[in-house]
């Protein structure tokens, strides 16, 4: 029975690091590179996968919302001849989305590590 507290505790602290690792294939953007690339955008998709409400309360101009609780159901609205750009508050989500759109064959996909709550640049409601 002493055993069981330590495989809990394993599982938890191994879901934590999973979470944390790097994504293989995710490029870290600056917001410079962003912003340049926001200018060649037939190229590229830029997808902010905050929830609903977090996206209304501010993003960053030309971001589509897909949440990523909502990623899987809606990938087909991805082209996946684009270079995938994601967003989230801090960048843990969109270390998640990139972990979904991998499984679902996406290969070009970089991400703005710091989130919209690193983007110094104005944001819309």
């Amino acid at each position: 029975m002493n055993w069981i507290p330590f495989l809990i505790f394993v599982v938890v602290l191994w879901f934590v690091v999973s979470r944390m690792l790097p994504v293989k294939g995710l490029r870290n953007l600056t917001e410079t590179e962003i912003a340049s690339l926001m200018k060649q955008t037939r190229d590229h998709e830029f997808i902010d996968v905050r929830e609903v409400h977090e996206y209304g309360g501010g993003h960053i101009r030309g971001f589509k919302n897909i949440p990523l609780s909502q990623l899987s159901s809606r990938i087909s609205e991805i082209d996946p001849s684009h270079t995938l750009v994601l967003t989230c508050q801090s960048g843990m989500r969109s270390r998640q989305a990139a972990r979904v759109l991998r499984k679902h064959g996406f290969q070009n996909i970089c991400q703005l590590p710091t989130g919209v709550s690193g983007w110094s640049g104005k944001l819309v409601k």
